[in-house]
Formats: structure tokens, C-alpha cells, sequence
């Protein structure tokens, strides 16, 4: 028994030095080629309580590093996107199969566009039956590009200006994120308007604590978006407009690396609730 308890000490000692070390969460990743699967489930409640769905979001990502790539800019492929609905047998978007675009967060400001993804690629998209695809899945087929690169730039990497996961250090270290309060553009072609908006809450980053993801040690960092709010002014035609007004709440967490930097996994919920209006 004494031997026992000696040994449950320590490896108490053990754990409690582990987790007061100080770790480098925004050290520089490693030059390797990566490939990510994301898979976005979104289920929507009808007024009566009901639920509608789900439908799935599926997209393939491969992603080069500008070292490797030879350019300025990181690569990312789309080598897949597929959408599935319900029971109902997945369809693919042939315009997003081997695409390429460079991730660049410069062009937030300069192109008015988010992360440097084009928007003319996104609309009038068809899927692999040669149908056009609704509105509202061109913006969740968009919006899975721009999560991604939230969770795996934004919250992921060491921010340019303000606070960032370089300040969390040691487990139980809580942060105001840069991010937090700023409104990024909604923008998605032509058929939305001036006025449209989604501003983020006071998002935090905190350190939980230390996993293990693919046999891979892994600081364990939580994300909350706070308190959001978004408007979109759709005009599907020149004189008709529709108003979505509504709140969000985003939350999940990040499993980075320890060795690479590199993300390994991520999970996220989000709650949305809107009402939509019909104009003139």
C-alpha cells in the first residue's frame, strides 16, 4: 500500500509539473504538404420544433505550404466538395474539384473579400446532376472555406497585431482574442448587398489543456465566439429584397501539434437563429 501511494504521488508530481511548463503555441509549422477533410452537419428547426436535415458538407483540402510551393502565398487545393442531403445519394460541385486559390488574409481589406477566397468561383454553382444550387448551401459551401481557415490561420497562428495564441503559455491561460468585435464582409457575388454584416462577439482562446490526436501530442486550445450578430440584404433580383436578421454562437475546440504546429483536429458547434423578412 505504501508502495502504491508513493507511486500515485508521483506521478501526481509528475502531471503537475507537465502541466506548469510553459509551451510555444505559435512556433513556426513545419515545411510538409498537408491534407484535411472537414465535414460541416448543419440540421435546421422548423417553427413548429422540428428537424429538418441534416444536410453534410463535405470538402478534401490540400495545402502547400509557400516553401514548397514556390510562391508568396500558401496553396490550397479543393481536391473535393461533396453535399449530401438527408438519405438522399451525395452530389459533388464539379467547379470546386481541383481548384486552387492562395490563402491570403491581406485581402480582407484590399479586395473587400475574406482570406483572399474569390467569390466570382462560388456563384451560380451546379452540381454534379447539372442543378443549380440554392442560395443559402452556396453560403454554407462558402462559409466551410472560411471556418477553415478561421480555426486553422486566425485562432491557430500567431496574430500580427493584438492578442493571439502566442500569449497562451501554460494551461488555464484565458485570452481576449484579436479578433473579437471585428466584422469581417459577407461578400458573395452580386446578390448580396451593402449593409450586410456579421459581427463577432468577444471571441476567447484558452488553453485546456494537453491530448493526443492521431498518436500525436497536442496542446488542447478552446475557442467561443461570444455573443455574434449578422444581417443579410439579399436581392435575387433587381426588385426584390430579403432581409435575414440574427444571432450566432460559435464554440469548439483546437488540437495543435506540439512538434509540427501544425493543426491536427478541430470540433465546432454553432447555434444560429435568425428571422428572415421580405422587402419590396
Amino acid at each position: 500500500a505504501c508502495l502504491l501511494l508513493a507511486s500515485l504521488a508521483a506521478q501526481a508530481q509528475n502531471a503537475d509539473s507537465l502541466l506548469s511548463r510553459k509551451f510555444d503555441l505559435a512556433g513556426a509549422r513545419t515545411a510538409a504538404a498537408h491534407s484535411y477533410r472537414m465535414q460541416s452537419r448543419l440540421i435546421q428547426y422548423a417553427p413548429d420544433g422540428a428537424r429538418i436535415g441534416p444536410t453534410i458538407f463535405r470538402m478534401h483540402l490540400k495545402w502547400v505550404p509557400a516553401s514548397l510551393a514556390g510562391a508568396i502565398h500558401d496553396r490550397m487545393t479543393c481536391i473535393r466538395f461533396a453535399i449530401q442531403e438527408g438519405d438522399s445519394p451525395e452530389v459533388e460541385l464539379p467547379a470546386l474539384a481541383n481548384w486552387t486559390y492562395s490563402y491570403n488574409d491581406t485581402q480582407v481589406v484590399e479586395q473587400g473579400q475574406i482570406l483572399g477566397i474569390p467569390h466570382s468561383r462560388f456563384e451560380n454553382l451546379i452540381d454534379s446532376n447539372g442543378k443549380p444550387l440554392a442560395f443559402d448551401k452556396v453560403y454554407h459551401v462558402y462559409n466551410a472555406f472560411i471556418d477553415f481557415h478561421a480555426f486553422c490561420n486566425v485562432f491557430a497562428e500567431r496574430t500580427p497585431a493584438g492578442r493571439g495564441i502566442q500569449d497562451l503559455g501554460q494551461v488555464g491561460q484565458k485570452i481576449v482574442h484579436a479578433a473579437a468585435f471585428s466584422e469581417p464582409p459577407p461578400n458573395l457575388g452580386k446578390s448580396i448587398a451593402e449593409g450586410s454584416f456579421f459581427k463577432n462577439g468577444e471571441i476567447t482562446l484558452e488553453f485546456r489543456g494537453l491530448s493526443r490526436v492521431n498518436g500525436r501530442p497536442c496542446a488542447l486550445v478552446g475557442f467561443d465566439s461570444g455573443e455574434s450578430a449578422f444581417k443579410m440584404i439579399i436581392k435575387p433580383a433587381p426588385k426584390l429584397e430579403i432581409q435575414t436578421v440574427g444571432s450566432s454562437h460559435y464554440f469548439g475546440e483546437i488540437y495543435k501539434n506540439l512538434s509540427t504546429h501544425w493543426v491536427e483536429k478541430v470540433m465546432m458547434t454553432e447555434f444560429v437563429i435568425n428571422e428572415t423578412i421580405p422587402g419590396n
